[in-house]
């Protein structure tokens, strides 16, 4: 199985291994990420004016590519999946919307939203299913206790994501279960770290972060796992990483016997230019940061 893939500006740098390990686990699995080609930033934030297209036509752009070879898209990064999957219900249901996009880009054929947006999660658990990943286990997480870290974007709005119950979600502890680790469910794992006020309100992100950390450990956490490289940053820095917090691509990885050759891909990724692929006006505001 083939997937059209979107990996995103954040892991072409900060997150490269988030990426890495999701492809090593990929190819392990069965089945195949295909980069799309010369994919944009998707602005990392859904923009909620009714009247702004703008930043929309990169999803659409995407979204297209993967219609034309006839494949899903695929998303690892949380922001990028709610930002794509927004947009592409945008496509499908909001008249003006879909209009205005396909006047601007001027497609040989018009998007109106025909293709399914999944993220990594979405194919382990409907595609390959837990069970299966279980049987492809070669080195169980055995006696680790493990939180899940859904933050806010995976789940919200339900209605649209369409990911799992956004009140009581249950994929990420499934997840854990099929890599033979014990889930540890505690009220905090979707509630919001704060991670777009982080800037400006510091300290109330700060108290965001503890409360879910200190929740995660007062129920047996030893570690918390996540797909969203903004909630990995706002975690880490607004709690000195009193508790670790990782990739659940990294443990996937690690289960699967695959760690070491994803880490041998991150040594020779290529740097913030990213060749001939990628969004370079984000990858050289990166550099410059």
């Amino acid at each position: 199985m083939k997937y059209s893939y979107y990996p995103g500006c954040t892991l072409k740098n900060k997150a490269k291994d988030l990426d890495a390990y999701a492809r090593a686990s990929a190819r392990a699995l069965g089945f195949e990420l295909e980069e799309i080609e010369s994919w944009q930033c998707c602005g990392g934030v859904y923009p909620l004016g009714t009247d702004e297209i703008a930043t929309k036509l990169s999803s659409v752009r995407a979204l297209n590519d993967a219609r034309e070879k006839g494949q899903d898209l695929v998303t690892v990064c949380s922001a990028c999946h709610h930002v794509i999957k927004r947009v592409n219900d945008d496509m499908k249901h909001v008249e003006d919307i879909q209009t205005r996009a396909n006047n601007y880009l001027q497609l040989d054929e018009p998007y109106t939203g025909e293709t399914r947006v999944l993220h990594y999660l979405e194919v382990l658990r409907d595609v390959v299913g837990f069970d299966e990943l279980k049987k492809k286990v070669v080195n169980p997480l055995k006696g680790k206790k493990i939180g899940a870290y859904y933050g806010c974007l995976l789940l919200r709005p339900g209605s649209i994501m369409g990911f799992d119950n956004p009140e009581n979600p249950k994929i990420l502890e499934d997840f854990i279960r099929a890599i033979g680790a014990e889930p540890v469910i505690y009220p905090y794992r979707n509630e919001c770290c704060g991670g777009y006020i982080s800037l400006k309100e510091k300290e109330m992100a700060k108290n965001m972060c503890s409360d879910i950390v200190e929740s995660a450990e007062g129920f047996g956490a030893e570690m918390l796992i996540t797909a969203c490289p903004l909630c990995m940053y706002n975690l880490k820095k607004s709690t000195d990483e009193k508790l670790p917090v990782v990739y659940f691509t990294e443990l996937l990885a690690e289960a699967l016997g695959v760690k070491e050759e994803a880490e041998e891909l991150m040594k020779h990724a290529v740097d913030a230019t990213w060749g001939d692929t990628g969004c370079k006006a984000c990858a050289k505001g990166v550099e410059n940061a």
